[in-house]
């Protein structure tokens, strides 16, 4: 079998993958790509999600790339506008031609007598197989399984003779006109589809196990409309989007040191939307502190004005199964149902599902160090992009892709073939603490052991700070000690 061969493969054509090849073309401009996308679209989450009001929960000043500005007048921007500035930043930078369309990504095999990466891929035009082959492979495969959601096994539900459908599975026909609609679920994409979807169907009920914190936010940024307007698009950007980034930080920081004070101010938040009789206690006030999962963000009072308007509303209850015509909850209550939305959440893969080898040796990454949150202890040339999970993912995603592109020309300049993080006699028996701390949200919860570990000391530890990763990723040394450079570039001496 012969083999493609590229300096760098991305594996991934989203949000982050996109951004990767930008900053690799004009970073390091000497380097040949690929980028292999299992499915048959640019997007990732953007092209795969198509439910009723699908947007984003980070605002797109700081959602959008660093280096192209966020030109629409909405903040909270729908799917198709997130969609269509992604179509546009690639066919700006010409990415379009480096993209391999239905070339999923099964095995990635790595070689330190040839300083190379072979991956093993499946066509999904021609069900054949093919080898690519590449220096250095940037994961940005994002982190939840493309083939199916997370869905509890909910008693009954064969029984249901209406439709069940999961959010990742939007049946293109499926029609909700005056009908009974129940969401089970009460995270972002529950919040989203209740809005959405009230007024069309005849009701909808958010039916959820446990509240989650609502905070609404204007759907545009008044700020940044007028600094678009007196100032060049660029700098206007720069200002919104650093300003935004100042209040998402200082937030979070304020839900870490001043729990209850935060906590206190969310639900009197939500007590102004619903009125003095609405019971919030039981309906939004969570058990966790704020940001001990993430905060949900609802654009213009959405969710609020949907409920106050008797076209949705709220229960908290369990499930004790679903019956013929809706769902029989613990309380004795039937709540009625034509269609029965399962918001559930997602099912996290590690690593885009990749199976890894290193000579020979498979990876188990539960055993392994992350360095940074970005690479793994004994895995050469492998960086994998996971954004924040306190604030807007691409902001992380533009710093790993600039930390990227510096490692590789650091690489070429010293003339080193093979750079892997390895623990330090002094990290030996560091305690193996979970890739992420202080988050109790499930899709991560259910996977937590299959993770990467997190040590007690830099560079081990796993950041959630954009202001300090600035300098982390940007400024902090290469020859720190821990990345090991080697296997050094074959002279032609005849």
């Amino acid at each position: 079998m012969t083999a493609e061969y590229a300096d760098v493969v991305i594996v991934g054509a989203g949000l982050s993958g996109i951004g990767a090849a930008c900053h690799l073309q004009r970073e390091c401009p000497g380097k040949s790509y690929v980028i292999l996308e299992g499915r048959d679209a640019m997007g990732g989450t953007w092209d795969l999600f198509r439910y009723p009001g699908i947007r984003s929960d980070s605002d797109m000043h700081t959602l959008g790339y660093s280096f192209r500005p966020w030109r629409e007048s909405k903040a909270i921007a729908d799917g198709p506008a997130i969609l269509k500035y992604i179509r546009e930043t690639a066919a700006e930078h010409d990415v379009n031609g480096h993209i391999r369309y239905g070339h999923a990504v099964n095995r990635a095999s790595w070689s330190s007598q040839d300083a190379v990466w072979t991956l093993d891929v499946s066509r999904k035009d021609t069900a054949e197989k093919v080898q690519v082959r590449c220096r250095v492979v940037l994961m940005c495969a994002g982190y939840f399984s493309y083939e199916s959601g997370y869905l509890p096994d909910f008693k009954g539900r064969e029984r249901f003779s209406g439709d069940i459908v999961h959010p990742q599975h939007w049946p293109e026909d499926l029609d909700y006109s005056g009908k009974k609609v129940v969401i089970i679920g009460s995270g972002a994409t529950a919040v989203t589809l209740v809005p959405a979807m009230a007024g069309k169907a005849a009701h909808v009920v958010m039916l959820q196990r446990s509240p989650s914190y609502v905070i609404s936010q204007p759907g545009e940024d008044g700020i940044a409309n007028f600094l678009r307007l007196v100032l060049p698009q660029k700098l206007a950007y720069a200002i919104t989007r650093w300003k935004n980034i100042r209040i998402q930080q200082w937030l979070y920081r304020q839900t870490r040191i001043r729990p209850e004070r935060v906590k206190r101010k969310l639900l009197t938040w939500v007590r102004k939307e619903l009125g003095p009789d609405y019971d919030v206690e039981k309906h939004f006030t969570p058990s966790y502190n704020p940001w001990d999962q993430r905060l949900c963000l609802v654009p213009d009072h959405d969710l609020f004005r949907a409920i106050r308007s008797g076209q949705a509303s709220v229960v908290t209850d369990q499930i004790e199964t679903i019956t013929e015509h809706g769902v029989l909850l613990a309380s004795g209550q039937e709540l009625e149902a034509d269609i029965i939305i399962t918001a559930t959440g997602l099912n996290l893969v590690i690593l885009g599902g990749v199976e890894f080898v290193v000579d020979d040796q498979p990876v188990d990454f539960a055993e392994t160090f992350s360095y940074k949150g970005i690479m793994c202890s004994g895995v050469p040339n492998l960086i994998s992009t996971f954004g924040y999970i306190n604030a807007s993912w691409t902001l992380r995603a533009d710093l790993i892709a600039e930390f990227s592109c510096r490692l590789i020309n650091y690489m070429d300049a010293i003339g080193s073939r093979q750079c892997t993080p390895r623990l330090r006699e002094a990290d030996q028996g560091m305690p193996a603490r979970p890739w992420i701390v202080d988050f109790s949200s499930g899709y991560i919860q259910r996977v937590i052991e299959r993770m990467p570990r997190q040590g007690d000391r830099q560079p081990w530890l796993n950041p959630q700070n954009y202001l300090s990763d600035r300098k982390l990723f940007r400024e902090e040394s290469l020859d720190d000690g821990v990345l090991a450079f080697g296997n050094p570039e074959l002279r032609d001496t005849a």
